[in-house]
């Protein structure tokens, strides 16, 4: 018996520490851990296949296209899943919106019961005096219980309809449509970066070919002066230090060449990534094309500073979130005010009854009732006057990001327009640049080959020749991402609409 309580008791202490150990955090800070059913976790999280939301779309990719710019974009608005979570948020939005106008419609249950109850009712055993009976000499003798027997059936309709909360309702769904609004242009957001950032490392991955280009463009340079230094070297008229020096810099070169086609990799996988594909499937990208970006700066700055005011969706949304807390007040200022709804029922009941097993009596009855209640808020411990306080503090708030945001986005427009233009200043010189140090390279090692010049001016001829060419790969570099940068500063990428927008009131009057 001893034996068999030990057994139990050990069982039962076993069950709680493992019921315990369940819930337990890391034993310590040291070093990580094992919870439990981690191992399951991990076998799910291996043989684990999402599915896909409605509406996505999955790109195959063609191995043998060439993929430009524009069919990189569609792919990434297709395949990103940023795009569904984006589109998923405004859905979710849309459907709050309808949960706000459902206040506005009578709400109906109908409900049913069947039950037995079984009950007892004290009895007194009543005695009068024979001699005078009346109802004041009247004695309890003793006493017994009815027992009392009973089948309910019952079905109710019930009704109630708020007929009037002087604006609440309607704060609340205008409130709601604006958060759909903020989910909106929340979701033209996510497309705007997304086109950003495909166009901005698509612009990457071009300028790192083209780097690429240029240092081999630099080895084959550096290997005509070291051919040139070994003609000498062979002629008796250079010296071995000159031929070292030449093949330490053509070594130079050819490791150049090989750290950029190493960020020519990155830049392809960052690409890659950015349309939503793994790094794995082939991907082939069109070279950068010649063309003119003019077009992305097309006005003055005021214009553009204008046109970024009325159209990007983050002030868009900013916008919205301010008219949302004007909507709060309204809602904090209806609770002042008196309610009017309309309560009715409709039920029929079926009650049967027995006493003492006697046979059962009963009747079966509707019953109707139609109520209109007002409830007037008298008194609340100040917490409608704290409310209008913190919706009013909420209201400032979004005015002053809303302030600030339209500060933000005037720096960035000018920044991205600056150094747009700048770049485009560049250009031309960067191209002058590059003329004048290949005739210097080029007279200079036409020069050494005849002996009238030294080893250190024709490198020095390379050198400059070189750095000349990355100067023209950065500016024409800089030309795209800042192109790109003023585009997205303006919200021009990833637009609905052509249609030009003028700039109108920031905010609506607030009703104080």
């Amino acid at each position: 018996m001893n034996v068999s309580a030990r057994l139990l008791g050990l069982q039962l202490f076993l069950a709680v520490a493992v019921a315990n150990a369940r819930n337990d955090p890391p034993p310590s800070s040291e070093r990580p851990w094992a919870p439990a059913n981690l191992s399951n976790y991990e076998r799910d999280l291996a043989g684990y296949r999402g599915k896909e939301a409605q509406g996505s779309s999955r790109v195959s990719i063609n191995p043998r296209k060439i993929y430009n710019l524009a069919e990189l974009i569609d792919i990434a608005e297709r395949n990103n899943p940023d795009t569904r979570v984006a589109w998923e948020r405004a859905r979710q939005a849309a459907a709050a919106v309808g949960l706000s106008e459902s206040a506005y419609y009578p709400f109906l249950v109908a409900s049913a019961a069947a039950g037995y109850d079984r009950a007892f009712i004290p009895f007194p055993t009543l005695a009068t005096n024979p001699t005078h009976p009346s109802l004041n000499n009247v004695q309890i003798t003793g006493g017994g219980s009815l027992v009392t027997e009973a089948q309910v059936y019952r079905g109710e309709l019930s009704a109630k309809w708020l007929l009037l909360d002087f604006g609440e309702r309607s704060a609340v769904v205008a409130a709601a449509r604006e958060q759909l609004m903020m989910a909106n242009v929340g979701f033209n957001g996510t497309h705007q970066k997304i086109v950003f950032q495909v166009t901005d490392r698509f612009y990457q991955l071009g300028t790192a070919r083209q780097k690429v280009l240029v240092l081999q463009s630099s080895l084959e340079a550096a290997q005509t002066v070291e051919q040139a230094v070994q003609a000498r070297v062979d002629n008796g008229l250079a010296t071995k230090p000159e031929l070292l020096q030449a093949q330490q810099q053509s070594a130079q070169s050819a490791f150049d060449v090989d750290a950029a086609t190493g960020v020519e990799s990155d830049a392809q996988v960052a690409l890659v990534e950015s349309i939503g594909v793994l790094p794995t499937v082939p991907l082939h990208v069109a070279d950068l094309s010649e063309r003119s970006t003019s077009e992305h700066a097309n006005g003055s700055v005021d214009e553009l500073i204008a046109r970024a005011l009325s159209q990007r969706p983050d002030l868009v949304a900013k916008l919205a979130n301010v008219y949302a807390k004007q909507d709060g007040i309204k809602k904090v200022r209806a609770e002042y005010y008196p309610k009017v709804a309309l309560d009715a029922h409709a039920s029929e009941t079926e009650l049967d009854v027995s006493i003492n097993h006697s046979d059962y009596f009963g009747d079966h009855r509707p019953t109707l009732g139609v109520f209109l209640t007002a409830s007037v808020p008298i008194f609340d411990g100040f917490g409608r006057r704290y409310k209008m306080q913190a919706a009013e503090a909420d209201l400032r708030a979004a005015e002053n990001e809303l302030a600030g945001a339209r500060d933000s986005a005037v720096r960035e427009v000018w920044k991205a327009y600056t150094d747009f233009k700048t770049a485009l200043r560049k250009q031309n010189s960067a191209t002058k640049l590059v003329t004048a140090s290949q005739n210097a390279f080029d007279a200079a090692l036409e020069s050494y080959k005849q002996g009238l010049s030294t080893y250190p001016e024709i490198a020095s001829a390379q050198r400059n020749l070189a750095a000349a060419r990355s100067v023209s790969h950065d500016t024409q570099s800089a030309i795209f991402t800042t192109a790109s940068a003023l585009a997205l500063s303006t919200g021009d990428l990833a637009r609905p609409t052509a249609r030009p927008l003028r700039p109108t009131t920031a905010v609506r009057p607030l009703e104080r």
